[in-house]
Parts: structure tokens; sequence; C-alpha cells
């Protein structure tokens, strides 16, 4: 792996280019959002979570729900692994990166070099380059989880429910091989460019299957209904994931909104934050 930084490629657009301008951001969006979020997650394990990708502007009001309960549960986490779509369909159908580190305006993030090669997965640099999905879960990261959390982000152009098990199947080898504890994100987001009432009854469709744990369903639901979720295939991977490696797993809806609550449009992209936890005993 190349001892290099993946230089942003989105800031500017999906979040800001500018240190302070995006913490004054992040800030507002805490300000608006902290005092909604139920605490009492916290006190479960986290596994994941499924967490909406557009413009900070736009989903980082969804979005923050899953960072603000991750730092308060205070869990030992070494790796945040970071599942995204590939929208330009460039590279192999899965695929690692090639940088030792991401940068944003907050600074650097490592990559967990020893949890990727245990990983047996190609790498693709162009599979990441100008990929938004990954990349805007990053200041979020470094802005509410410790310096030392590192991250492995595995791009997905292949979304198909086999390589979405087949992906499952190599994070739980990873983390067996490594004894890393690692939190999964699920990059999607929901239907795009619907009205509001039409996307939340397409997405409906979706969330049941999300919280029933049946990837299959996920897969089937988004296929016959031609629903444009995103990044169906992490979704998936994470689901398989929990199935496995936490047989009591849940999920629940942290918040979910549309682009229309900024921007005012009769055909909005819909977001929704999703926590995958396993109750702890006694709670």
């Amino acid at each position: 792996m190349a001892n290099n930084i993946r230089k942003p490629s989105v800031a500017g657009l999906f979040y800001p280019e500018y240190k302070g301008e995006l913490k004054e951001l992040l800030e507002k969006i805490s300000s608006k959002e902290k005092s909604k979020i139920d605490l009492n997650y916290t006190k479960h394990h986290i596994i994941g979570g499924i967490v909406p990708h557009a413009a900070l502007i736009y989903s980082g009001y969804q979005a923050f729900h899953f960072f603000h309960i991750l730092n308060n549960a205070k869990q030992p986490i070494d790796t945040v692994v970071i599942l995204n779509p590939n929208h330009r369909g460039v590279g192999p159908g899965v695929a690692l990166d090639s940088h030792s580190s991401w940068g944003t305006p907050l600074g650097t993030i490592n990559i967990d070099e020893e949890f990727y090669k245990a990983l047996d997965i190609p790498v693709s640099t162009a599979a990441h380059d100008n990929e938004h999905s990954g990349e805007v879960m990053v200041p979020f990261l470094q802005y509410y989880l410790p310096e030392s959390i590192k991250i492995a982000p595995v791009s997905m152009f292949d979304q198909s429910y086999d390589s979405s098990y087949n992906l499952a199947q190599k994070l739980i080898n990873a983390e067996d091989k490594t004894g890393k504890s690692i939190v999964i994100i699920a990059s999607s987001d929901f239907s795009h460019f619907v009205s509001p009432s039409e996307g939340n009854e397409l997405d409906n469709l979706v969330c049941k299957k999300i919280e029933e744990l049946d990837a299959e369903g996920v897969y089937h639901t988004v296929m016959e209904n031609n629903i444009s979720v995103c990044g169906y295939g992490p979704i998936m991977t994470l689901i398989e994931y929990s199935k496995t490696k936490h047989p009591k797993a849940k999920t629940q809806i942290l918040h979910r909104g549309h682009s229309g609550e900024i921007a005012p449009s009769t055909r909005v992209v819909h977001y929704i934050c999703t926590l995958f936890f396993e109750p702890n005993a006694g709670n």
C-alpha cells in the first residue's frame, strides 16, 4: 500500500473546504439535533449503521444521530469499516483503496492496513477517486471519535446479494483474524428525486426488510419496486454481518428526512439513518 494521503475529492462540494467552516457546520448540526437523540442506545453494543451520504447541508442532520450515539457509547473501537456504493462504476466489483490515509480539512485519518490485508480484496485507486459516498463519513469520524481510530473504506460496484454476502464473510474473517473491534457504516441514501410521500411509501418497504434483517428481501424489494436506494449492497452486507456475528442484533431508525426540508422541492432525495445494535444483558 502506498504511503500517501488521499486528498479530499468533494471538499467544497459536499462539505466546506475550510476547517473553520466545516467545524461550524458540524456544530450547527449538533446544536439542532442532539436534544432529539435517545442516549439509551449508548448502553448497547453498537454494530454499525446505515448512514446517508449526500451533501452535509442536506443529510448531515440525519447522519449526525449515528455518530453522536457512537461517540457517547464509549465502546472500544479499533476500526470503522466504511462500505459505500461505487456510483461511477470504475474498478473491481468490490475494492479497497491504495492510500495509507485519507485527508479532509480536519486533518488525516489512517487506513487500518492490517485489517485491509486480512480482507483479501482487490485494491483500486480508481474505485475510490472522486467518490463522495465514503469520503463524507470521514469528517464526522474525525470530529466525534478519538484520533486513534482507523478506517477501512470498501467500495462496492457489484451490489448483488452474493457479493454482499461474500463481503460480510470477509469482514467476519478479517475481524476474527486480526482481533480488531470494528463498527460498520453502510453508506446509502434512499429514494431519489421522487415526492416526499412517494419516497416514504417506497422506503418503508425497504425499511421493513431491514428491520427483519432480511438481506435478500432488501434486494428483491429494491429490484421489484424499482426503488432508487443507492447503497443497498452495503446495507445487505451489514445485515449479513450482523446476523452472523451478533445473533441478537436489532435495528432502530434514528432519524429520517429529505432534501426538500432544506431546499423545498416536489422531487427530493430521502435520507434514513438506522442503528444496528445488540442489546446488552439487563438492558
